[in-house]
């Protein structure tokens, strides 16, 4: 009988603001996490130095390399957005932008990916995953298309410690965690 191998999941909130609804999702998906894979939280977005080719040659920053090294040891990644201007937030850009240049280029390609997101708007980050969907895709991700779970008037749905009260919210974040998890088996 052959036995599953967990797989790793590196997740990331593509927002830098301490109490960002988006980094409570994340912390809400991981706990809500039927448990098919091990989710670790990238926490050092806002230490990467903004990408610039001049500065990706020979050794990277120490941040950067840190980075790569999760995302190439991870089997599937998670990516929680907010929305900024219809696009995903800079630090998030600039954190993909270093791990598909070369050196680190292909980390992604291939590898199972989901992606969610919160506002407190009407939107619910739709935009904005439009734009992370489209980027990690011309990054060679196998991004999950659905459950999609774009959590729009979040603040509605959360409570005033991060977690999330809204029990759809909490079922479509254990669908996607268990789409994941299936997906990164398959592999």
């Amino acid at each position: 009988m052959t036995q599953k191998v967990r797989g790793t999941v590196l997740a990331l909130s593509g927002s830098l603001r301490a109490e960002s609804y988006n980094t409570a999702l994340l912390r809400a998906a991981v706990k809500h996490s039927s448990g098919e894979v091990d989710i670790e939280v990238y926490d050092g977005l806002g230490r990467l130095p903004m990408y610039n080719e001049d500065h990706d040659q020979g050794a990277p920053h120490e941040e950067v390399a840190a980075l790569r090294r999760r995302v190439a040891a991870a089997q599937g990644l998670l990516v929680v957005t907010p929305e900024h201007n219809a696009s995903v937030p800079a630090a998030l850009k600039n954190a993909l932008d270093w791990i598909s240049t070369p050196p680190a280029g292909g980390i992604v390609a291939g590898k199972p990916t989901a992606v969610a997101g919160a506002s407190p708007g009407p939107f619910g980050s739709a935009r904005g995953q439009l734009a992370l969907r489209q980027i990690l895709v011309s990054m060679g991700a196998d991004v999950l298309a659905k459950p999609e779970v774009a959590v729009f008037r979040c603040h509605e749905r959360m409570a005033a410690d991060g977690s999330v009260t809204d029990p759809t919210t909490v079922s479509l974040l254990r669908e996607l965690t268990d789409a994941l998890g299936a997906r990164v088996s398959a592999r």
